[in-house]
């Protein structure tokens, strides 16, 4: 079966530096692959790479077999990958269906003239998260005054509402407490469901093994390790992520 995104030999250097070297892996749909590293392992190296932000030096992207390495990230995210960053990207000011239409918004004309059309760009964004168990109490009100996991819900789900067969999490729990943090491990439980394939980047122990189905650990850049949630444990899975530094 061909893979939904296949990582070959990525490799990435910045001058004389070495960021990345040698990195593959497969993401498959309905699938979530954690990429998990210390800092400076080269986690969001190759995020952005896979993104079309940076561009290797070697190897390739592929989704569904098809060529994506030296695209645009605008054409990576038409191919269906997208991508949440830790700052989410959100308006502050604006009420979630503006930010599910940021950069993309939806008008109509009043004798000719454009207007934004934020009440069907509201519905919309109730509609989508409400397909992702996702309840916004006043879908009017600035996302400056939700909780964080109702604005990683809303980055979510704009990745979804146009149509992301692959979404990238940057740290996606970081700053968020406990009970926000279960309600983004079940968003990303909805999204396999729908065969959305997942990457997730972290270095926290219970999110990696509450999240993925499988652990990609990287150490300077390398890929230290892969291993199934099952066949692993927290002690392995740390010094697979130290070992390259010790």
């Amino acid at each position: 079966m061909t893979p939904l995104l296949k990582i070959d030999g990525l490799k990435k250097t910045f001058g004389g530096n070495e960021a990345v070297r040698d990195v593959s892996f497969e993401v498959n749909p309905g699938e979530c692959v954690v990429l998990a590293g210390d800092n400076g392992a080269g986690k969001s190296t190759v995020i952005k790479m896979v993104s079309g932000v940076y561009q290797p030096t070697d190897g390739k992207v592929y989704k569904n077999g098809t060529l994506l390495t030296g695209k645009s990230p605008e054409a990576v995210r038409s191919a269906g990958i997208e991508t949440i960053y830790q700052d989410l990207a959100l308006a502050d000011n604006l009420d979630p269906g503006l930010n599910l239409y940021l950069g993309r918004e939806v008008t109509r004309r009043v004798f000719g003239i454009p207007f934004l059309d934020r009440k069907k760009m509201r519905e919309d964004a109730v509609e989508v998260m409400r397909n992702l168990g996702i309840v916004v109490p006043d879908p009017a009100a600035p996302v400056r005054d939700m909780s964080g996991g109702q604005r990683q819900a809303i980055a979510i789900a704009r990745a979804i509402h146009w149509q992301a067969e692959i979404v990238i999490m940057d740290e996606p729990t970081a700053a968020l407490g406990v009970p926000e943090q279960r309600e983004v491990m079940a968003l990303i439980e909805r999204l396999k469901s729908k065969g959305v394939g997942i990457i997730l980047i972290s270095h926290n122990l219970p999110d990696i093994f509450a999240a993925a189905d499988r652990i990609i650990v990287l150490a300077r850049g390398m890929v230290a390790g892969e291993r199934r949630p099952t066949e692993t444990n927290d002690e392995e899975i740390v010094r697979m992520m130290m070992g390259a530094t010790l």
